[in-house]
Formats: C-alpha cells, structure tokens, sequence
C-alpha cells in the first residue's frame, strides 16, 4: 500500500489505517480475542502501518488487544491512542485534561500497550476547563521524556488547533469525514493546509450506512452506539437511502463496492488525509483497503459531488450529551 505523511511531522503512515474500537466497543459485543488478532495482523500483512486505538476503548480493553496483536511488529507500525475523558468504575464520566491526568494516562497506556512510546498522542476532547495551551505543553514535556513522538487532536475547532498548535506542533487532527459528513471542508481543511497538519478522518464509511449494509429495517444490538445516535433512526435511515443509491450507481461505473468509493473520495481530496475504517471481518478489511487502488479522475470526482449535492442528509451525527463535546 502506499504511504502518506501526516502534515509536516514526517509521521509516515499507510494511507489507509486501521480503527480499531469497534473490536472492543460501540458496536455490540467485543470480537473474540484471537479473532481480533488475527484481523489486526491481517491487515498489518495487507500494508497497513497506522493502528488507532483509544483508554475509552472498552475502557482499556482495546489497548490491551492493540498492544498484545502488535507487540511482533511493533517496530514496523505506528500506534495511535487517547486521553481526554474521566473514567471512573469502567464508565466515561466526562472530560478531563489536567495535566496530571494526561500523565496519568499516558503511563496507563504504555503499559496495556506494552510499548515504550506512543507514536501518536490525541487529545480525544477538548476540556473546555483546562487551557489548551496547558495541555499542548503537557504533551509537549511528554515528547521531551521519550514517552510520545507526536501530538494531535480530535474534534477539536480551527481555533483550538491554532492555540495548541502555537505551542507544540500538532502532527495531526482526529474527526469525522466523510460522504455524508463534510463539515471539516468549510473551514478545516484550509486551516490543515495551511499549518501543515494532517488529518485523520474516523467513521468514513459513515458508521457502516455508506457501504449498503444498512437500510431502515436492520436492527441493531441493544448495546450498539447507534441505537442513539439520531442520524440512525429508522425515518432517517430511510431518508438517507438515497445517498447509499447514488454511491452505489457511481461504484457500479467504477466496478468497485460503495466502501471503496467512499474511501477512495476521502483520499483524493488530499495527500495528507488518512482515512480509518474499521471492521470486525477479514473480508471487509480487504475490500476496504482495496480502496487505496480506486482512482478516481476528476470527472468521477465531479459526478459525486453533483449526486451528493442532490441529498440532504437527515439527522445530528451525534446523540445531545456528545455533541456538546465537540468543535469546542
């Protein structure tokens, strides 16, 4: 697979990474421990470098898996991970940056990872309570202990990303992006540009919606995350059917999957966007990063952006409690 470098950091990463929380989180039960091994080092043997993981994840669980699937090629891969939220008997209680808590964290991490540093550090929320200077200049320190190799945010406003990126150099930004999710191009990707920063879009296949997987009848685990996400109600899922339709018209001409479009337009927005789909099956991993072999001309491009124009996507990508976590 081809590589891609993460704004101006020189973090060179495989274009497409791998996601890996839905292993252990968010999307129903957790994956069977060594069949999430096993996916974790098939993609690893498929070209992919980049493995996102977060503390939230589980809690702790998904790190745990990371560090254990890895721990063979640790030095052939870059593992990314989180800090930001409270977490107390197992649950996520709200946010907390203090910089004693970052350092807390990150020793958490490192050990469940079982690495020696963190070669990508996010601030997974912004913590309206905490300046974000005090934490660029946390991680910072942490860069200057050999703990982490770079620094980055998640969700986070153009406004914040310049202040923390005045004090510690932010290799890359963590947020949403995708066909039916296009907000960071009103003012992000500008922003990224033009400070040298890369840009990670999680969830950009929209959840598992974009692919055609999931239409207004398909039930989801009592536990799945998007039982509450509003953008997944039954009346949206309908309404949104129509953008599922016009990718897989353009995926037709392309003679490639509805996942493989999605992808392959996140990837030719910009060099220095790389995606992270997950997933809990083997061949949906393939098809995926057969995404990264999809070029799309400027005509194809042109084409989905007329049939993207056409629908209005219904309903907030995040349930009220969350959605107040993000842009800050």
């Amino acid at each position: 697979m081809q590589t891609r470098t993460l704004g101006k950091s020189g973090l060179q990463v495989s274009a497409l990474g791998l996601g890996c929380m839905g292993l252990s989180a968010s999307y129903g039960l957790p994956t069977e421990k060594q069949q999430a091994i096993a996916l974790i080092r098939a993609a690893f043997d498929q070209g992919v470098t980049l493995f996102d993981t977060a503390e939230i994840y589980g809690p702790y669980a998904n790190e745990e898996l990371v560090g254990e699937a890895l721990a063979p090629i640790r030095d052939k891969v870059s593992i990314a991970t989180k800090f930001g939220f409270a977490i107390e008997n197992g649950k996520q209680t709200g946010v907390n940056s203090q910089p004693e808590h970052i350092r807390q964290a990150v020793e958490g991490s490192l050990q469940r990872l079982k690495i020696d540093v963190i070669d990508l550090l996010y601030q997974h929320r912004v913590d309206p309570k905490v300046p974000i200077e005090d934490v660029a200049a946390t991680v910072k320190d942490l860069i200057a202990e050999g703990k982490v190799k770079h620094f980055g945010l998640s969700e986070a406003s153009v406004a914040t990303v310049r202040r923390a990126h005045a004090v510690q150099p932010v290799t890359a930004l963590q947020s949403e992006y995708s066909l039916w999710w296009r907000e960071p191009e009103k003012e992000m990707l500008q922003a990224l540009e033009e400070l040298g920063i890369g840009l990670v879009p999680f969830s950009p296949l929209g959840r598992g919606f974009l692919t055609g997987a999931i239409d207004e009848n398909t039930k989801f685990a009592g536990n799945d995350f998007r039982n509450t996400v509003p953008r997944f109600t039954p009346e949206a899922r309908k309404a949104n059917q129509a953008l599922v339709d016009a990718i897989g018209s353009i995926a037709s001409l392309k003679q490639a999957t509805r996942a493989q479009i999605a992808l392959a337009w996140l990837l030719a927005q910009k060099p220095w966007i790389v995606p992270i789909p997950g997933t809990t099956k083997v061949e949906r991993l393939k098809e995926n990063l057969g995404a990264a072999e999809v070029d799309l001309s400027a005509g194809d491009l042109q084409m989905i952006d007329n049939a993207m124009a056409a629908v209005e996507v219904q309903g907030e990508r995040y349930p009220e409690n969350l959605q107040r976590m993000v842009n800050l």
